[in-house]
């Protein structure tokens, strides 16, 4: 077969066979033809490799933990953890995934037809926040104002992704004393584009049962050893003692990866899911609605309403920062011909900056001139002005009834071709992010957390771990029946790196 026919048939199985992610067939075809595809950036590959063995390193230290666990609040947040690092590797892969996809769509050759717009112009990233999350409950009567029947009690939390980036809340213990499941936190996404998709999930699990997850399955293997004599009590011990949270692996090969490994102890649940766009930004609180999974008949329901609260909140960097700076001369029109004053401009969120010194910038001195940038303005680059060496900029705004306008001069045609290129791509910017451009949005981020103080009740699994009382933990436990090293340092590190 000839090297043109088999590239041909490269790009066709290319396209036939991306969207169901069997990309590598595309690699194996592109090396019989003696032309490998381009290799991802390497810092980029190396980053979210990083994040997955790290993820992975985690999951397998709240495995441990989990089988390790004596007390109900601990084994809900090592499940927590679980949950939370499982759902962050299918993340970090996915985003490979789409790296390695986008990668193979640019050694496509495409006819001039399928060329495209010759503008191809990229929004700006922003930032995206949200808080102030409240969930509201719809108890029956009997259980709320009566408490009446068996009390149900759910340990919840919630998920939240943009993109490639998951974070989550504190868990939260809800019963019918609660008519709402609140979640102060307040997380950030800072490189989030306009099309952003905020996907909120809401994961529950019931917190009646008896979750000694660690000790419970050796202890009753140990009543049935003695019972069914050494050797079968042997195999018995062995087959109910928990193993390592990924499945099997063939020799020393890399495990699966799957969303939640199988170990013993409580298990969270998708109980309700959202999911949030630019067009739900909006600078107070609003209501969204929720899809809800499950029913009644579920250990892990809650009686939710079917709406979730909260502000959304979105900062585009056109909105916060320096898109662009220089020196420019401005006059206003109508005025002296003659008379121009030399400025530094910046231009920033819905205005042009003017100052008399390039160091007022960094010392917040009061700008001398401020000309109004915003989806109203009308700009345009005049003719090489008979008076002045370079070419001036018009820029028109309505006030009231009337126009304004003022014009700047520039030094040559190529600082003239910066400036307007700078303008076009903030009037792109604005018109991407929408609402989210006619004022600044203000995001209050909490400040970074301080390790819990220890006490009964309150602080992390890690800094709230309980001494153990099974010594048939071998390799798991310290000879004080302390967690070990291993998973300590292990739960410091998870701890660190999410604060």
């Amino acid at each position: 077969m000839s090297h043109d026919i088999l590239m041909k048939l490269c790009s066709v199985l290319k396209f036939l066979f991306l969207g169901r992610g069997l990309w590598v067939r595309v690699t194996i075809l592109r090396r019989e033809a003696g032309k490998e595809m381009d290799a991802m950036p390497q810092c980029q590959d190396s980053d979210i490799q990083k994040k997955i063995d790290h993820e992975i390193r985690m999951r397998d230290g709240a495995c441990k933990l989990l089988a390790a666990c004596s007390q109900r609040d601990q084994a809900l947040e090592a499940a927590k953890s679980l949950q939370t690092c499982s759902t962050r590797i299918m993340a970090y892969m996915s985003e490979l995934q789409r790296m390695k996809e986008a990668q193979v769509m640019q050694n496509v050759p495409r006819r001039s037809s399928d060329a495209g717009p010759m503008d191809d112009r990229l929004p700006c990233k922003g930032k995206v926040a949200i808080s102030d999350l409240r969930i509201p409950l719809m108890w029956k009567d009997t259980e709320y104002f009566k408490n009446k029947g068996e009390l149900h009690r759910c340990a919840v939390f919630c998920l939240l992704q943009l993109g490639g980036e998951i974070f989550d809340t504190d868990m939260v213990i809800v019963d019918r004393t609660l008519t709402d499941i609140c979640f102060d936190n307040t997380i950030a996404f800072n490189e989030a584009s306009p099309g952003f998709e905020l996907r909120i999930e809401l994961y529950s699990c019931c917190s009646e049962d008896d979750y000694s997850a660690g000790s419970t399955p050796r202890k009753l293997a140990s009543k049935l050893s003695s019972s069914l004599g050494r050797s079968a009590g042997k195999k018995l011990r062995a087959a109910m003692e928990p193993g390592a949270c990924s499945p099997v692996s063939n020799g020393g090969a890399a495990p699966l990866l799957l969303p939640v490994p199988s170990v013993p102890g409580p298990k969270y649940h998708l109980l309700a899911h959202t999911t949030l766009s630019l067009s739900h930004v909006q600078d107070s609180f609003r209501t969204h609605d929720l899809t809800i999974l499950g029913n009644e008949e579920c250990s892990y329901w809650l009686p939710l309403y079917g709406s979730m609260c909260c502000r959304l909140a979105a900062q585009p960097h056109c909105m916060t920062q320096q898109m662009m700076g220089g020196w420019l001369k401005v006059k206003q029109c109508g005025g002296d011909p003659q008379t121009w004053t030399k400025v530094y401009a910046i231009l920033k969120a819905t205005s042009l900056f003017c100052y008399q010194r390039q160091e007022d910038v960094e010392a917040n001195v009061e700008p001398a001139l401020t000309i109004g940038i915003n989806k109203e303005t009308r700009i345009r680059a005049s003719e090489k002005d008979p008076l002045s060496k370079g070419q001036n900029i018009c820029i028109s705004n309505r006030y009231g009834g009337e126009e304004v306008t003022h014009t700047l001069n520039t030094e040559s045609r190529e600082d003239t071709h910066h400036w307007m290129e700078a303008f076009w791509q903030h009037f792109y910017d604005m018109s991407q992010w929408k609402q989210c451009c006619d004022d600044l949005m203000k995001i209050e981020l909490p400040s970074p957390r301080k390790p819990a103080p220890v006490t009964p009740k309150q602080g992390s699994l890690y800094h709230e771990m309980a001494p153990l009382s099974t010594p048939s933990c071998e390799g798991l436990l310290l000879q004080d029946n302390a967690v070990s090293a291993e998973i300590r340092a292990l739960l410091s590190s998870y701890y660190n790196d999410s604060y």
